[in-house]
């Protein structure tokens, strides 16, 4: 696949030094990162606020070393709720739990959970859990579960190429909130994750008309491809309950825009931080448009 393939080359030190150590690989790693701030991050969303979208703002960061990043992560996701509060954005917020000491200490990352999801209570917005590798959904999902039943202002992310995802649907779908359907951006055996661009496909559908059909959770439906989109049209039509659309920072802006004019819920993943390294490599792993689009800018096409 076409993932496993972009990221062994992305994952060469060569390459990481060419993108992150040149002017050129920074300024174009900007298109899917606002910069490594929390102003630049608050600007992005004021400006797509303007054009009548909503935002999820991440800070980037995962697998931390020690409990000390650990609790520095968490504060830089409270500092962030302040500034949604004091900007009037509108806006909640994505978290990864490895970079709140998933892994390390798992109980330390459930109590980080937690002290965020008050904070984001005080505010009135909500909490989107992301998902990371096979080796922690289980216990993030656990995690999840544990912190809605307290707080009830959470979502968390499902990743459509796990075998296993329709059964986590069976789980967190009774607890309400809002769960965001993606693809999937890791790299994954075959044993757990679906292979096949089809497989993948197929899979994202029928979960998504799952999710369609639930009135008592908030569908967030994460593509940016118009095979995927075109059904949830047709399904929208007679879902009475919310849902939105979800898309990335940089990518298909001008398809974002288009469907935010046309009434509906659009929310733009909006990340920044100075950890951008990773999530670059996974979105140009997702799509071969973006890397076409790297390729070109890093030589100058």
């Amino acid at each position: 696949m076409i993932r496993s393939v972009v990221l062994g080359i992305t994952e060469r030190s060569i390459t990481k030094k060419l993108v992150t150590d040149t002017p050129i690989g920074r300024s174009v790693a900007r298109r899917f990162v606002t910069g490594e701030s929390l102003d630049s991050a608050v600007a992005a969303t004021e400006s797509l606020n303007a054009s009548g979208m909503a935002v999820s703002l991440d800070h980037l960061g995962e697998h931390v070393t020690n409990l000390e990043e650990a609790r520095k992560a968490k504060q830089s996701y409270i500092a962030c709720l302040k500034a949604i509060q004091r900007s009037g954005l509108d806006a909640n917020i994505s978290i990864k739990l490895t970079q709140l000491g998933l892994g390390l200490d798992d109980d330390v990352a459930a109590s980080h959970v937690d002290e965020i999801a008050s904070a984001a209570s005080k505010v009135e917005t909500t909490v989107t859990i992301d998902m990371e590798e096979s080796a922690y959904t289980e216990a993030t999902i656990s995690i999840y579960e544990e912190a809605q039943r307290v707080h009830g202002n959470l979502g968390i992310a499902i990743q459509a190429y796990l075998r296993r995802s329709a059964a986590d649907l069976d789980r967190i779908v009774p607890l309400g909130g809002h769960i965001r359907l993606c693809k999937g951006a890791y790299v994954e055996p075959e044993d757990i994750a679906y292979q096949s661009r089809e497989d993948v496909d197929a899979s994202f559908d029928r979960l998504a008309g799952i999710l369609m059909t639930c009135p008592d959770t908030t569908p967030a439906i994460a593509t940016h491809d118009d095979a995927r989109i075109a059904p949830i049209l047709e399904m929208a039509s007679v879902r009475e309950g919310p849902w939105e659309f979800q898309m990335l920072y940089g990518v298909r802006r001008d398809r974002q825009r288009e469907l935010a004019a046309l009434g509906h819920d659009v929310r733009v993943y909006v990340p920044y931080g100075d950890a951008w390294y990773p999530y670059l490599t996974r979105r140009l792993a997702e799509r071969p448009a973006n890397v076409a689009f790297f390729a070109r800018a890093l030589v100058g096409g």
